[in-house]
């Protein structure tokens, strides 16, 4: 008769976190496809979002102006309707421009590969 006597021990769920990041450390990574993905869209949105970000922050900015020159300067109110007409067309062209750069980087990503 032959008598095995094993030994087990299970790790608790914070050394098991532990042992999982060391492991990652060291082992290669492999390329995941979807993460490729998800990097390629990010990398070719980016630039349009931070144009259009930029134009439309700059366009409110231009907006308020006019009110408050139309508001607070009264000798300032034609003035203040042309400041605010440019910031409203700032504002609503902040979209189309993204729409815009964003097709252009996918023009030019798919040139690339």
């Amino acid at each position: 008769m032959e008598n095995k006597e094993t030994f087990s021990y299970t790790y608790s769920a914070k050394e098991q976190e532990e042992i999982k990041k060391i492991r990652e450390k060291y082992v290669p990574k492999e390329a995941d496809k979807m993460e490729q993905l998800r990097r390629l869209d990010e990398s070719v949105t980016r630039k349009g979002t931070v144009i259009s970000l930029v134009v439309g922050i700059i366009g409110a900015l231009i907006l308020g102006t006019g009110m408050s020159m139309c508001m607070v300067w009264t000798e300032l109110f034609v003035l203040g309707i042309i400041v605010g007409i440019v910031g409203i067309v700032m504002v609503s062209a902040a979209y189309p421009l993204y729409s815009y750069v964003t097709k252009r980087s996918v023009k030019k990503s798919l040139r690339k590969s």
